[in-house]
């Protein structure tokens, strides 16, 4: 039995070394980029320099929200730890806000009288960018876990801009074009908040318990309906805990003359039925057709 249990721990200890290691080499990079964008003079490095820390901090959260959700349930958290991650994500969107408007205003300053980067120091930088998260990247995607692949789609799009500085760099050391650096760190920068926007709309949804996944709710109800015995469905309920794991409550009428074989039928009609959905936590309450639904005035 313990052996099986070691078993269980030993891939998400090897996610949770993967998810740290991006973390502190992004973390890393993201301080040597905002004094390489202030020596530079550029503000595209500025913007990707914003752009690196949101995802150090993304990552950063989701490395120790991986080891907090590990935690068992109690009586004070009765469905675990697992919806601090919405927290996490609301403050790492809030700090991201912070500073792309930072980022932004600098780069409309820039418009008006753009200054040429030193484009030596952003060839050395870009490079160390693609190279850094693309190895960040490469390691993070060897995981299965949702929080590493979702943490890959942000190292790619990091390698991505660096690309970006990169082509700026060879561009301006030809061209004198410095507009280029300040035209680029806006677009990063709409870039990022229209990212974080959406980010921020899904996790404030959560917060309000909405419905994570409306065509969800909709089979399940299409599904409790379909089972033999089943009369009615009401005061169905789907929220999430974190965006991956998932709540359900309904209230199902059955007929009145149901028997107590027929109760056990229903019981297991239910449980292979919403197998399928992947549900954390399910409750059905069964009601017979002439009795009163007891949450009948919620």
């Amino acid at each position: 039995m313990h052996g099986h249990h070691h078993h269980h721990h030993a891939p998400e200890q090897s996610s949770e070394k993967r998810i740290a290691l991006a973390f502190f080499l992004n973390l890393l990079f993201s301080i040597i980029e905002f004094i390489g964008g202030m020596l530079t003079q550029s503000t595209a490095i500025m913007a990707d320099a914003v752009h690196d820390l949101g995802d150090s901090l993304s990552i950063g959260t989701a490395w120790v929200l991986q080891r907090l959700g590990r935690r068992s349930a109690n009586y004070t958290f009765t469905y675990g730890y697992r919806r601090l991650s919405l927290l996490g994500a609301a403050l790492n969107g809030l700090i991201l806000l912070a500073g792309s408007a930072w980022v932004l205003s600098e780069a409309f300053n820039r418009l008006n009288n753009p200054i040429m980067p030193v484009t030596e120091g952003m060839f050395l930088l870009a490079i160390l960018g693609v190279c850094v998260n693309g190895y960040a990247a490469y390691r993070l995607s060897k995981g299965n876990t949702l929080n590493e692949r979702v943490l890959n789609w942000h190292l790619i799009e990091d390698v991505l801009g660096w690309c970006a500085v990169l082509i700026l760099s060879i561009v301006l050391h030809f061209f004198h074009w410095p507009i280029l650096d300040p035209l680029l760190s806006i677009a990063f920068t709409l870039f990022i908040l229209f990212n974080v926007a959406r980010m921020l709309w899904s996790t404030a949804k959560l917060f309000f318990q909405a419905v994570p996944d409306t065509q969800l709710l909709h089979d399940v109800r299409q599904t409790l309906l379909g089972l033999p015995g089943t009369q009615a469905v009401h005061h169905l309920h789907l929220w999430s805990l974190d965006g991956e794991k998932h709540v359900l409550t309904a209230h199902v009428v059955v007929q009145n003359d149901t028997s107590i074989s027929d109760y056990q039928n229903i019981k297991a009609d239910l449980k292979i039925a919403l197998e399928q959905f992947n549900l954390s936590h399910t409750t059905i309450e069964i009601e017979l057709s002439q009795e009163d639904c007891r949450d009948a005035g919620l």
